[in-house]
């Protein structure tokens, strides 16, 4: 399979408004990801708006893991940014840690939670879908529907710890992305195939400069 089977020709079926709006949600998640960056409260905003139109998106394709992550997203969004502007002086830059052992144990509480309900929804599916409560169960899902709930947890992980601003939220935003690239490709959605890809050099990145920033502080 080459690079126009992956990329190109799955959008051959698409209608232009719904090219526009993935290539508009994946504009705005990497804004989002440049904000978080650069510890900047815009983080949030623009994340709120790319998170609302990937909602839609990834119902339609199937993906509810990675949808319900999305709705979470909306809400931590808002959560993050109460907290961002009660803890910044400037309302722009913010201080980062390390997570404690503490909240180490509520991540893995929230990764464990998050499996079991994704996997529920997954379960739900067919009703969801067909109102058909006869054909409840996991048979329906491939391989790209297992990696979804994995991620989905490994993404909701991320996202608290970023509202936190714990510096580990950037390597499950690394794990989540590299994940992600080649679940998207199998589904056609290749733009925000290529979104993650830049998600993961960014949250490398991230990573890097948030370490940074704390060694600088420690320094003063």
């Amino acid at each position: 399979m080459n690079v126009y089977d992956l990329f190109i020709k799955p959008y051959e079926s698409y209608t232009a408004a719904q090219i526009i709006l993935e290539a508009s949600g994946a504009l705005f998640g990497t804004l989002s990801v440049y904000f978080s960056i650069k510890k900047n409260i815009w983080v949030y905003p623009t994340g709120i708006i790319s998170t609302l139109i990937y909602v839609y998106i990834l119902f339609n394709f199937g993906l509810l893991g990675d949808c319900l992550i999305n709705v979470y997203y909306t809400v931590m969004s808002v959560y993050g940014w109460i907290l961002w502007s009660k803890n910044s002086k400037d309302h722009i830059h913010v201080e980062v840690t390390w997570a404690t052992k503490k909240e180490w144990i509520y991540a893995g509480l929230l990764f464990i939670l998050s499996l079991a309900f994704v996997t529920f929804i997954y379960y739900c599916k067919p009703y969801i879908d067909n109102l058909e409560s006869n054909y409840l169960g996991l048979y329906h899902l491939d391989w790209a529907n297992w990696m979804d709930i994995f991620t989905t947890s490994i993404f909701l992980v991320g996202m608290w710890f970023m509202a936190k601003q714990r510096i580990e939220n950037w390597i499950f935003w690394i794990i989540g992305d590299l994940i992600c690239i080649p679940m998207m490709i199998f589904k056609g959605l290749g733009i925000t195939s290529v979104q993650y890809l830049v998600f993961t050099i960014m949250a490398i990145l991230g990573y890097l400069n948030w370490k940074k920033s704390l060694k600088e502080k420690k320094v003063q």
